[in-house]
C-alpha cells in the first residue's frame, strides 16, 4: 500500500482537457493522479484557460512563452504543415519551444525541489523518447521519475509506400537528439522510468544500458469508466454483423486495408456486414472513393469527426473493431472498444498488440501489405461466421479492459512512486553531470 496523500510535483508541457491526442492524455493522468496525491502541476500557459475551468481549484503553475519563441513555431507549423504533418521535421524545428519550457521549469520550481517541499518529481510529456529534462537537476533528495515514454516504433519494412507519406525519411533527425545537453543524463539518472510499451522499454534499456528493474511497461493510454459496458453484447447468428473503425484517416491508420478486406469476402458474407468509419482526415475521400470502386458504398458508413464523449454509442451499436493501424503508439480507441465488449482485429505493431490478447481478439503481423489483406479477410470470415467465436473474444475482451481504467493506472503509478521514494530514502544521491 502506498502512503495516501503524497506531495507530487507533475511536469507536464502538454496538458489540456479540450484537445485530443497527448494532451488529453495528459490530463487523464493528471486528474486521476490529482485524487490519490497533492499534485502541483506545471504546464505550458497555452493550457491555462481550459485546466481552470475544468479544476479550478487545482494547483498549478503555468509556464509563459517569450514573443520570440511563439513567432518562431508560428513559422514552423505553417512550413512543416504543407502537404500534410511532417512529424519529425516538426518537432525537430520546433524543438526550441520546448527547450524554452524545459529552462523556465527549472528556474521556476528548482529551489522548491531542493528544500523538500515535494516527495517525488514526475515528468510525463512530451511523451516521445527524445527529450531532456532540467528539473531532474534539483532533484538531490528525492526521487525523478520519467514518463510515460512512447514512441519510436519503425514502420514495418512491408509498407515504404505508406511511411513515405508520414515523411518516415526524415527520422534520421532523431539521431540529432542525442547531442542535445542534458538527454542521455534525463534518463540516466531517473529513478523510475515509465514505458508505453514493450518496443519502446526494450530500446530505451538498450540505447542508454539501463538495468531492466528500472524500467516499468505502464501504458500511455487509459479508459474512463464510462466506457466500460455493463456486460458484452451478445453475439447473435442470422444478423448483420456490425464492423467499426476508429481514428484519424491517414495512411499509416490502414482504413483502406479493412475496406479492400471486406471486398475479398465472399458474396453472402459482403450482404451481412457493415462498416461505420469514425473519424476524419486527409485519406477521408480516397477511402470514400476506393469504397465506391468495390461497390462498397451501401455498406459503408463516414461519420466524420465525433466528439470523444460521443464514442460509446458507436461502441454500442458493433460486434467488431477493426484497426489495422501499423504503426500505433498508443491507441486509445481500441482500449475504448475493449471496454466496450468487443473482440478487436489489429496489425500487431506497438502497443495495440499488447492491449489485445490472443484471448480477446485477432492479432496480424503488418509483414507486408498483401499479407495484412489476406490475413485480415480471414479474420473477418471467422467472425461473421461464427457468433459463438465472436462471444467468447468479447468477453475476454471485456474482463481485460478493467486493467486499462484511469484509476487502475494511477494506482499503478503511485505504486512505483512510492517504491521510488522508499528506495531514495536509504539510497545516497548521485547527480548526473
Amino acid at each position: 500500500m502506498f502512503t495516501p496523500r503524497r506531495k507530487l510535483l507533475l511536469v507536464m508541457e502538454q496538458c489540456n482537457p479540450e484537445w485530443p491526442s497527448v494532451p488529453r492524455v495528459a490530463w487523464n493522468l493528471y486528474r486521476h493522479l490529482a485524487d490519490k496525491a497533492e499534485i502541483c502541476l506545471v504546464t505550458h500557459a497555452r493550457n491555462r484557460d481550459a485546466l481552470l475551468r475544468h479544476r479550478p481549484e487545482g494547483s498549478f503553475r503555468f509556464i509563459e512563452e517569450s514573443k520570440a519563441v511563439k513567432t518562431w513555431y508560428h513559422h514552423v507549423a505553417r512550413f512543416t504543415q504543407k502537404g500534410g504533418v511532417n512529424w519529425p521535421l516538426q518537432h525537430a524545428l520546433g524543438y526550441p519551444l520546448y527547450a524554452e519550457f524545459n529552462r523556465r521549469v527549472y528556474h521556476t520550481m528548482g529551489d522548491a525541489v531542493r528544500r523538500g517541499e515535494f516527495d517525488a518529481v514526475m515528468a510525463a510529456t512530451p511523451i516521445l523518447p527524445r527529450y531532456p529534462y532540467e528539473i531532474r537537476k534539483a532533484c538531490e533528495h528525492v526521487p525523478f521519475i520519467l514518463g510515460p515514454v512512447n514512441g519510436g516504433i519503425p514502420f514495418p519494412k512491408g509498407f515504404d509506400d505508406v511511411a513515405r507519406k508520414e515523411f518516415a525519411h526524415f527520422n534520421f533527425i532523431k539521431k540529432l537528439g542525442n547531442l542535445i545537453p542534458g538527454y542521455r543524463d534525463t534518463y540516466l539518472s531517473a529513478n523510475r522510468i515509465l514505458s508505453s510499451s514493450t518496443w519502446t522499454r526494450d530500446w530505451m534499456i538498450n540505447h542508454f544500458n539501463l538495468p531492466e528493474s528500472k524500467v516499468n511497461l505502464v501504458w500511455e493510454n487509459g479508459v474512463d469508466s464510462s466506457f466500460i459496458a455493463p456486460e458484452p453484447k451478445p453475439m447473435k447468428s442470422g444478423k448483420q454483423v456490425n464492423l467499426i473503425f476508429a481514428g484519424r484517416l491517414v495512411a499509416y491508420k490502414g482504413a483502406d486495408m479493412l475496406i479492400e478486406s471486406m471486398s475479398k469476402l465472399a458474396p453472402f458474407m459482403q450482404k451481412h456486414i457493415n462498416l461505420t468509419i469514425v473519424g476524419d482526415g486527409p485519406e477521408k475521400e480516397n477511402l470514400q472513393n476506393l469504397s465506391h470502386n468495390l461497390g462498397l458504398s451501401q455498406s459503408i458508413t463516414f461519420t466524420g469527426k465525433v466528439a470523444p464523449t460521443e464514442m460509446p454509442k458507436f461502441y454500442k451499436k458493433a460486434d467488431v473493431f477493426c484497426f489495422p493501424s501499423i504503426r500505433e503508439f498508443g491507441g486509445a480507441v481500441v482500449m475504448e472498444a475493449m471496454a466496450a465488449g468487443l473482440p478487436c482485429v489489429v496489425a500487431h505493431n506497438g502497443g495495440i498488440g499488447e492491449y489485445v490478447t490472443n484471448e480477446t481478439g485477432i492479432r496480424i503481423p503488418p509483414s507486408s501489405r498483401e499479407s495484412m489483406l489476406k490475413n485480415f479477410t480471414r479474420a473477418l470470415e471467422a467472425l461473421i461466421a461464427r457468433p459463438d467465436y465472436r462471444q467468447q473474444l468479447a468477453q475476454a475482451s471485456w474482463e481485460r479492459s478493467k486493467l486499462f481504467t484511469w484509476n487502475s493506472k494511477a494506482d499503478q503509478i503511485m505504486s512505483i512512486i512510492e517504491s521510488a521514494i522508499e528506495e531514495r530514502q536509504t539510497t545516497p544521491f548521485a547527480q548526473a553531470s
